[in-house]
């Protein structure tokens, strides 16, 4: 399969030409052929057969094209895209493929009869005018271009020629070339050298005579510099024999600094994409990234190290994109290139597809490196990037240029922390050392951005006496102000950017400054600005592209710092009843996002906490998803949203509401730092704005929080405080919420005849349903006191009640607790329980309640271990250790460990037995839960009583006291272990019991 273009338009399959009859058929080839492997879009083709105004039947009429074509060309020559159609043809099927194949290899060749060999046959695949016979413009402009690349390499070879002494030969062949090409004063002054050298100097000069006429009469100039030099060289006798005449190197490039840092990486992947690609082909290179992230400096850097492959010159033009000009025409730029380069300005064409094409003769005969700095859209390069093989083109901007193919793309993100630092060391030198914290809060402060860390070094560099430390202060928390030296300052580098969004984008742009937390989806930026989600989305995408706002994964969005206080200078420049408004939209939309993790039970309790929960976008929240997927991304953001709240009076409502939807999963999925710090949050606010009825609920669950992780001491008085406000308000159920919390906190700490009288009191209250905390403790405290008969009805009671309102986790829970003391009260024998335990942990799993699963993994450790599955008990026992250790739960901790103690006594692993036995003690003392210390205690002098009686005795009478005082029904197991080591005197005495002190 051949396809030939350069020429008349030609086919061949299985060595048969293919005629290709029809004019509209002939043009869609070409096209195809024009673009090798790319998809061309219907408009495209139509437009090159029709012209700008293609009938409405262009797209059928199309499709009878490719059909025709399709029927003598190979199976699958033309594939269909969505987007239009393509061919794929590579350098064995496709004659100017083949053609840029032979001349990069030329070009690249170190020895000359080798290029000049490459050259020759790639001139051979020229066949006259390319294209010409095609009735389409748009195909004749293209043949032109290729008619154009093959004349620059026919310059080129013949160059070559004239270098190894071919004068006459080439005297020859270069008058019909200037016989076809009048005006290319290069194959001009290539036949005057030819003839010169061939002994023909009349000859030569009558040559440039007929060229200073053509020039006149055609174009009204004289010819150019360098024909004129050739003339008055030919003149004086001066030409050299056979020998090229060097070119003088270009070298534009602004100079780099001295104190590049860094950026090893990314180096390392731009140089070796450049080295290993095609060299048949210029190489594309774009770097983007925010204002000041050192896209010049990193491009300069590289052109250093690449410099030496592209000896002929080395250009740079700014291209203005951001800046306070505007940005630069084409063929402004052109004119700038062409004059590095070192063309006469009365040369330059005043048209830019004049100077498009003046641009690409120049490049062809050179392997050149062009540096495009701070370009500002695709389209403003398209007629600037080279189109020759062996060129390299360096461009930068702040937009991603998704519009350029077949480049390299490199997104250049802020500086590592410890470059930033590096860097600022490099510029500030030994005061960095002297103050490392400081020097690494400046690059903290300064967010990694390669600008700002220069300014703030240049601050101190300037300033001799002035102390890291000092900087820092005066960074403080605004830094902006102080990120400037003389006309250089990261406000006004973020300023253009803004500037030249459209309005919409940058009234987003104002409004996120507003945005509470670090991240943001589009669905605040919807509430924020009350636009539909897709509009949000379309606009976070645009700010994405020009670096303002950053996607580290989908959905999710962040400003650098510096710019997110660049935003919020903007955005307190908005009215207060539009700011409000748009904080308003996002603090309402993350509530009615958190609340909606409760189960639509709960969710009626949380109304009665918090007030009915009416979305002011119901389209936001129908967009959410999953709840819990979003409040896990948002965990780590919600205290800036009640902080946010709290600062604006009529939002405050926002300050705890926020914490109070947020508690039932970040408490289930223990994550109990968030819940302390928002509830503090909260209460804080309340307490400034007075309002009781919500400090009693905030109390209440800030409890919670505090009975978690064992701190009781600290659990008594928010709930005793709250009982009060509860009762001074009227509010009943508030107050029997309150009272089964306090019943549980009291079992917690050992004090169950407490505990049970106040769960009995909540049940004389007579709540509203939904809590059943008293219903625990009663079965607990029943357990704890030996009643288990009566443990096990109240457990009954609680999980009908959990049952009737479908709550899996509390269900779970119940069943668990139900499985154990059915088991010991030889009402299921082991296997059945341990059967009961697996369908109750797959209930809490999948209701995602951490604090339940190591519960559940601990009492099945406990079954396994009386099955003697002991392997699998320990197994579990770890798991449930774990649990504990994450959630922060020193009396869970405490416990489990006690219960992988006896299992390792069952497996006669006793030095292990009593590591975990010492563990729950210290556990047990640092929670100050005298029940898990005696416990501990009796487990540990049961380990001691053969080795160790004396201690075992003292050990075993501290456990006795403590039991005894706690009217625990372990007291007669220790007391039989007290009398078989011989301890009758702790028996008498019942004393010996720590004692926990508040």
């Amino acid at each position: 399969m051949r396809y030939r273009i350069l020429g008349p338009l030609s086919v061949t399959v299985d060595g048969h030409d293919v005629t290709v009859t029809a004019g509209r058929d002939r043009i869609v080839l070409a096209m195809l052929l024009l673009h090798p492997g790319r998809v061309l879009g219907v408009g495209v083709l139509a437009e090159a057969v029709w012209g700008a105004d293609p009938p409405a039947t262009a797209r059928g009429q199309l499709q009878t094209c490719v059909s025709r074509l399709r029927r003598i060309l190979p199976p699958g020559a033309i594939r269909t895209d969505p987007a239009g159609y393509r061919i794929d043809a590579g350098p064995d099927d496709l004659d100017v493929a083949a053609f840029d194949r032979l001349v990069a290899g030329a070009r690249s060749a170190d020895d000359p009869g080798a290029a000049r060999r490459a050259y020759t046959q790639a001139l051979d695949l020229w066949r006259g005018p390319s294209l010409a016979e095609t009735e389409s413009e748009a195909v004749r402009g293209a043949g032109v271009m290729l008619d154009e690349r093959c004349l620059a390499a026919t310059e080129e070879w013949a160059e070559l020629e004239l270098g190894a002494g071919n004068g006459p030969e080439m005297a020859v062949v270069l008058a019909g070339l200037v016989e076809r090409y009048p005006l290319r004063e290069r194959l001009r002054g290539q036949l005057m050298t030819a003839l010169y050298r061939s002994g023909r100097q009349a000859d030569a000069l009558a040559e440039f005579r007929r060229a200073r006429q053509v020039l006149r009469d055609d174009l009204g100039i004289e010819p150019g510099a360098e024909l004129q030099r050739l003339h008055q060289a030919i003149l004086a006798g001066e030409v050299p024999a056979a020998e090229k005449v060097a070119e003088e190197k270009v070298r534009c490039l602004p100079r780099t600094v001295g104190d590049f840092t860094g950026r090893e990486a990314t180096v390392r992947r731009l140089v070796t994409a450049i080295e290993a690609a095609d060299d048949s082909r210029p190489v594309v290179a774009v770097i983007d990234g925010m204002a000041g992230s050192g896209k010049t400096t990193l491009a300069l850097h590289v052109a250093a190290l690449l410099g030496e492959r592209y000896p002929d010159a080395h250009l740079f033009v700014d291209l203005h994109g951001h800046s306070a000009e505007r940005p630069l025409e084409p063929a402004a730029a052109l004119l700038v290139l062409l004059r590095q380069l070192g063309v006469a300005a009365e040369r330059i064409p005043p048209e830019l597809v004049d100077r498009v094409g003046m641009w690409r003769t120049e490049l062809a005969r050179r392997r050149v490196l062009v540096l495009f700095d701070n370009a500002a859209s695709s389209a403003q390069l398209s007629d600037l990037l080279p189109t020759a093989p062996g060129s390299l083109a360096l461009v930068t901007g702040r937009r991603r240029l998704i519009g350029l193919d077949g480049v390299h793309p490199e997104s250049l993100a802020v500086l590592p922390h410890a470059e930033a630092v590096a860097l600022l060391a490099r510029i500030v030198g030994d005061r960095v050392d002297a103050e490392p914290e400081a020097a690494a809060e400046v690059a903290r402060r300064c967010g990694g951005l390669p600008l700002a860390v220069r300014l703030a070094g240049s601050r101190l560099a300037h300033r001799p006496r002035w102390r890291v430390a000092d900087l820092v202060r005066r960074l403080g928390e605004s830094a902006l102000p102080e990120l400037a030296a003389e006309d250089r300052s990261v406000a006004s580098a973020f300023a253009v950017s803004y500037s030249q969004l459209p309005d919409p984008v940058q009234r987003v742009f104002r409004l996120l400054g507003l945005c509470p937390g670090t991240e943001f989806d589009a669905l605040a930026a919807a509430a924020l600005s009350g636009l539909e989600l897709d509009r949000a989305r379309d606009v976070l995408d645009d700010l994405v592209d020009v670096n303002l706002v950053d996607e580290p994964e989908p959905g999710v969005y962040r400003m650098h710092d510096l710019l997110r206080e660049f935003a919020a200078v903007l955005a307190a420049e908005i009215a207060p009843a539009e700011r409000a408004e748009a904080l308003r939209g996002v603090l309402d939309q993350q509530l009615q996002a958190v609340a909606a993790t409760n189960l639509s039970v709960y969710r009626e309790v949380l109304e009665r906490d918090i007030g009915a929960l009416t979305p002011l976008r119901p389209d936001l929240l129908e967009a959410v998803g999953d709840p819990r997927d979003r409040i896990e991304r948002e965990r780590t953001h919600l205290g800036a949203y009640v902080e946010a709240a709290a600062a604006v009076p009529e939002l405050a409502g926002y300050a705890w509401r926020l914490p109070r939807a947020a508690w039932r999963h970040l408490y289930h999925r223990a994550y109990l730092d968030d819940v302390h710090s928002l509830h503090e949050q909260a209460l804080a606010v309340l307490e400034r704005d007075g309002d009781r009825a919500a400090t009693a609920t905030m109390l209440n669950y800030l409890a919670s929080v505090h009975c978690r992780r064992s701190r009781n001491d600290e659990a008594v008085p928010l709930l005793q405080r709250c009982i009060e406000i509860c009762r001074e308000l009227g509010d009943r159920d508030g107050l029997g919420r309150a009272m089964a919390n306090l019943a549980m906190v009291h079992h917690e700490s050992g004090r169950w005849a407490e505990s049970i009288e106040v769960a009995l009191g909540v049940r004389r209250l007579g709540r509203a349903r939904h809590n059943h905390n008293e219903l625990n403790a009663l079965a607990n405290g029943y357990q704890r006191i030996g009643d288990e008969r009566e443990a096990l009805r109240y457990h009954r009671l609680r999980l009908m009640a959990q049952w009737e309102i479908r709550d899996l986790a509390r269900i779970g829970d119940s069943l668990v607790n139900i499985a154990v003391l059915k088991h010991r009260l030889g009402l299921v024998d082991v296997a059945a329980a341990i059967r009961q335990m697996r369908v109750s942990r797959r209930l809490i799993q999948r209701a995602g309640y951490p604090h339940g699963q190591a519960e559940t993994e601990h009492e099945l450790a406990l079954l396994l271990a009386a099955d003697g599955q002991l392997t699998e008990a320990v197994a579990g026992h770890w798991r449930a250790i774990e649990f504990a250790e994450q959630a922060h739960n020193r009396e869970q901790e405490s416990r489990f460990c006690h219960g992988l103690g006896r299992t390792y006594r069952l497996s006669g692993d006793d030095v292990a037995a009593r590591a975990m036995f010492e563990r729950s003690l210290r556990l047990g003392r640092q929670a100050r839960m005298p029940y898990r210390i005696a416990l501990a205690q009796a487990a540990l002098g049961d380990c001691l009583t053969a080795g160790d009686p004396d201690e075992a005795r003292r050990l075993l009478g501290l456990a006795r006291a403590g039991l005894a005082a706690l009217g625990a029904p372990e007291l007669r197991d220790v007391e039989k272990l007290l009398a078989q080591v011989g301890g009758e005197d702790h028996l008498r005495s019942g004393s010996g019991g720590e004692t926990i002190r508040a």
